[in-house]
């Protein structure tokens, strides 16, 4: 008689498992982040501290797209997984369709809205009175290539949940290529500076977007059909309900985005840095900060599948050494980079500006204080991972929630009135410290929920 093979989530050690979920993530992450970094150098070298400035405007825009982009792709990418498993073909297809019909509309109704409001888009985000104009240039060209990124972002998903993960990655991989080839060609050879960078972007979002599109006739599980492209309230509900908190997640950072940048112009212009140079140094900090994050959010990620089955299985031993792992490496990386950030601020803004020693001084000086409080970064991404694992959908929305929404933006706006802008970067530490505790709160609750109804957790 043939033996059923055991699945490996139930055997295999828990670190090659972790290393072999979380690697493919936080590659794709960081090649994206890191494309965004070099952008950024190359305007920083070319224009200086303004065009650095003006470009880091139109992050919230992008974090907005991505938002929408994301709630589409893994609401139609869980949804379809969902139908599949249940033998619903049709329902499946259905949901692919209608996908495709929201990001069309979403990602058009998006670039009109930009292109329309673009100068108003550009005060509300933060820009000065210096370099609106210029960020509101850029804002209106990348508006140009959104619902191409959109694309790429939402097929993204939904081509890993169809089993090729290895096209999503060659169509990131060709789009961000396309970028840096074009960007010195354009911003330096044909001295086109901030607006050569935004051209040489939606350049590569295209052809990254057109390559997802030609995935529509190569679905290996299911097909796409023009007639399920008719919208259907049932279906719509389904793809937002489990897209949501993708959506809020991206949204909340994109708040943060807003606030902090109009914290930096506001009180920037009250010190010797000035609302341009604390605009471009915290961007550039962000762009630094998103390749960090990308990590944690391949640790977290890379949790998922290995806790979730072994939830499902009820091996809560495995469970909990798999979280105890997860958090260990997230105190690493988040360790290792404390230090960086720490005693490196100020070569990583040379990096960006260069020749300019009060630059390097308010980016040494945002490092460190922004950054305060990173070595305890990393538990609250992985706490809020392990509750969407294990069915808990809103504890796990209210942790990755808590740094962001709940302490971050009222304490920079708390503590900036009070001290100015050092008082909006020292906010961020505090969060950080807060939004761990927490996490630490919603774990011993759910442990202590655990050892209450008899699960073996201490047994390995």
């Amino acid at each position: 008689m043939k033996q059923t093979k055991q699945n490996p989530l139930a055997t295999e050690p828990i670190g090659k498992l972790l290393l072999q979920f979380s690697v493919p993530t936080m590659m794709t992450l960081l090649v994206n982040c890191l494309y965004n970094i070099v952008d950024q150098i190359f305007v920083g070298h070319a224009v200086g501290i303004d065009g650095v400035a003006a470009t880091n405007i139109a992050f919230p825009m992008v974090t907005i797209s991505a938002a929408l982009a994301l709630m589409l792709g893994d609401g139609c990418a869980a949804n379809i997984s969902l139908c599949l498993g249940k033998k619903e073909q049709q329902q499946a297809e259905k949901i692919l369709g209608n996908g495709f019909s929201l990001l069309l509309l979403l990602g058009i109704g998006l670039a009109v809205v930009v292109l329309v409001f673009g100068t108003q888009l550009a005060v509300l985000f933060g820009a000065s009175e210096k370099v609106y104009r210029l960020s509101t240039i850029y804002i209106r060209i990348l508006a140009l290539g959104l619902p191409f990124q959109m694309a790429n972002m939402t097929f993204t998903a939904i081509i890993r949940a169809d089993g090729n993960p290895q096209y999503a990655m060659k169509s990131m991989l060709i789009g961000a290529t396309i970028n840096l080839m074009l960007d010195p060609i354009l911003i330096f050879v044909f001295d086109m500076g901030v607006i050569g960078a935004a051209i040489a972007t939606i350049i590569g979002q295209m052809v990254a977007g057109m390559i997802c599109f030609a995935y529509i006739h190569k679905f290996q599980h299911i097909t796409f059909v023009k007639q399920n492209m008719r919208l259907s309230w049932d279906t719509c509900k389904s793809i937002f309900s489990l897209g949501f908190p993708s959506l809020c997640i991206q949204t909340a950072t994109a708040l943060t985005q807003i606030v902090m940048n109009n914290l930096m112009r506001n009180y920037g212009a009250l010190t010797q840095y000035g609302s341009e140079m604390a605009l471009s140094a915290y961007g550039m900090m962000m762009k630094m900060y998103q390749v960090v994050h990308a990590m944690f959010v391949g640790v977290a990620s890379g949790t998922q599948p290995i806790n979730g089955f072994n939830f499902g299985a009820k091996q809560y031993a495995r469970v909990m050494q798999t979280f105890r792992i997860a958090v260990v490496v997230s105190f690493v990386i988040s360790g290792v980079w404390f230090l960086i950030f720490h005693f490196g601020g100020g070569i990583i803004g040379s990096l960006f500006v260069a020749d300019d020693p009060l630059y390097q001084e308010f980016s040494a000086h945002c490092f460190r204080l922004y950054m305060m409080g990173f070595f305890v970064y990393g538990l609250p991404q992985v706490t809020s991972s392990f509750f969407q694992a294990i069915g808990k959908p809103a504890k796990a929305l209210a942790t990755a929630l808590a740094r962001q929404i709940v302490f971050l933006i009222p304490l920079a706006i708390l503590f900036s009135a009070k001290y100015g802008l050092s008082g909006a970067l020292a906010a961020a530490p505090v969060a950080d410290i807060l939004a761990c505790v927490t996490a630490l709160a919603w774990i011993a609750n759910e442990y202590h929920i655990w050892r209450k109804n008899g699960f073996l957790l201490l047994k390995h």
